[in-house]
């Protein structure tokens, strides 16, 4: 009796455990319609790499709890793949795909007038040369206020709304409403679209008589010619000096430097190679043409000046063509291939790196954490490296030298053989305020526009302005006034601190409303140091 009990202790356990999975068994298979779908592993899906991720976005569709947007969700996980691989690899949905790509083709198609919504009015701040608009007689202060038939003045337009409108394939036409001051009667012009250029030169012109200065804002596919026709106008002038000013240019298409480059250059100099782990070695060398090779040069470079931009200053740099100023590049040393696909979008994918011809690659150092890669040009003004070279600590890795034996940088961006501290002198939250809200544009614009005639009449261009036209005590006061009625407190100590920031900065505002990009560096880059240290090198050689 005892080894009964005995028996029935030891089988009470087993039986129970034999219950639960006979009545996970049956669970199962009475309730198969239910949870069939809830398996792990659906037998739907194949494992293999290839198509996990089309399975698990078809799986999401049919089974989750609420509808989804399969095509949202597809985009957001590609951009979302590209992200992990490295910053500057990335997706392009087909609905941005002409906005991003337009710059770096140099041009769009369109009606051809550069905007700025004032009081909630389209105002035209100029019609583009020889383009559409400008062609049948559209001026830089017209109001439109109707786009065919929908109308745009008061109803709280945005800049992406009036783009859609107005921007459009070359020929098709487009009907635009205009008020004029002056003129009592709205006027109506039928616009035949056209291609516009983008411009990606701005003010070239000579600073004194014997330097140039030419601004390149990108680099498109446009730029090259651009620099061509702005050089040869500026050696006809009697150029023997060249300033390059890179400050601020992300880059863009590689050709358009390395083209640049190589008008710099003597034949048979390296300008740049790049290599990738399935892309073999390819070097680009700098041919006989060299237009410019005997024209002394100096480019200047910021921490925002990248990629086509670190190209063309390493090339100059390593082969001890020309003199770098300014404060170190951004670093950007990753060259991206784009892929369109049938839909419209693209994929940018980083297939290679670009190394300047001692060697160097100047890509800075990135991680997952994406936002801090892109903090870390401000995270150099926390450490004080905008203001002091001293700040900056290369490894000895890192070192390479230049036929004539100057040492060079890589890992981290291009650092220029004459550093130029940030300038504080004046900046004070009051101006920066000014500057953030774009209270001196406004004010500047609507000086412009009350009596721009008169203005042009007096000034007849950019250079007459910038040596007879002074900011008075009246229009100084009355731009004090301006901010104030735009909620910018007055601070007297602040004020009288950038008096001189706000003087020329309003000048040069009033200068762009009257003849574009070229009016205002005519006006800012007088107490430019950067361009004055490139200038005082000139005179040393």
């Amino acid at each position: 009796m005892k080894n009964n009990r005995n028996l029935f202790f030891y089988l009470l356990p087993l039986t129970f455990a034999v219950c639960i999975v006979i009545g996970i068994y049956l669970g199962a298979y009475l309730s198969k319609s239910s949870t069939e779908k809830t398996k792990i592993f659906p037998s739907s899906i194949r494992f293999n790499t290839a198509n996990k991720l089309n399975e698990i976005l078809n799986f999401v569709e049919d089974t989750y709890v609420d509808s989804v947007d399969k095509e949202a969700i597809t985009e957001s996980s590609i951009a979302t793949i590209l992200s992990k691989l490295d910053p500057h690899s990335y997706y392009i949905p087909a609905t941005d795909f002409n906005g991003m790509n337009d710059p770096l083709e140099g041009n769009f198609e369109g009606i051809g007038i550069e905007f700025r919504i004032i009081e909630d009015t389209v105002m035209v701040i100029s019609a583009i040369p020889n383009g559409p608009s400008e062609k049948l007689g559209i001026e830089a202060g017209d109001r439109i206020v109707k786009v065919d038939t929908s109308e745009i003045a008061g109803n709280g337009i945005t800049n992406e709304n009036v783009i859609k409108l107005l921007k459009g394939p070359k020929g098709t036409k487009v009907k635009v409403t205009i008020i004029r001051k002056g003129i009592k009667k709205k006027l109506t012009f039928d616009i035949v679209r056209d291609e516009i250029p983008i411009f990606s030169i701005d003010a070239p012109y000579l600073i004194n008589e014997s330097t140039g200065y030419i601004r390149i804002t990108r680099f498109a596919k446009t730029t090259y010619n651009e620099f061509l026709e702005a050089t040869k106008n500026l050696k006809e002038d009697g150029m023997e000096n060249l300033i390059i000013d890179l400050r601020g240019n992300g880059g863009g298409v590689l050709f358009a430097a390395t083209d640049i480059a190589d008008e710099l250059l003597m034949k048979n100099k390296m300008i740049v190679y790049t290599e990738g782990r399935v892309r073999n070695k390819k070097e680009y060398f700098s041919t006989k043409k060299g237009i410019l090779k005997h024209i002394k040069v100096s480019i200047l470079i910021n921490e925002n000046s990248a990629s086509a931009s670190e190209i063309l200053a390493g090339a100059i740099q390593d082969n001890d063509r020309g003199t770098i100023i300014g404060r170190r590049s951004f670093g950007k040393g990753l060259v991206q291939e784009q892929v369109m696909w049938p839909d419209g979008s693209a994929l940018r994918l980083t297939v290679a790196r670009y190394y300047t011809p001692t060697g160097r690659c100047i890509q800075k150092p990135y991680t997952d954490d994406m936002e801090s890669y892109n903090m870390e040009s401000y995270n150099r003004y926390l450490n004080g490296e905008l203001l002091s070279s001293d700040s900056i600590h290369f490894p000895d890795s890192l070192k390479y030298f230049t036929p004539e034996g100057k040492i060079v940088y890589g890992g981290g961006g291009i650092m220029p053989d004459i550093f130029v501290p940030l300038d504080t002198a004046g900046n004070t939250p009051y101006f920066y305020e000014m500057r953030y809200r774009g209270i001196l544009q406004s004010f500047s614009l609507n000086y412009v526009d009350n009596q721009r005639h008169k203005l042009k009449e007096k000034y007849k261009d950019a250079l007459t302005f910038k040596e007879k036209f002074k900011v008075d005590d009246n229009l100084f006061n009355s731009v004090i006034k301006y901010a104030e009625a735009n909620e910018l407190p007055r601070n007297l100590k602040e004020i009288h601190e950038s008096k001189k920031l706000i003087i020329e900065s309003l000048k040069g505002f009033i200068s762009k409303d009257l003849w574009g990009n070229f009016g205002y560096y005519v006006i800012v880059n007088e107490n430019d140091k950067t361009i004055q240290k490139a200038i005082s090198e000139f005179n040393k050689k």
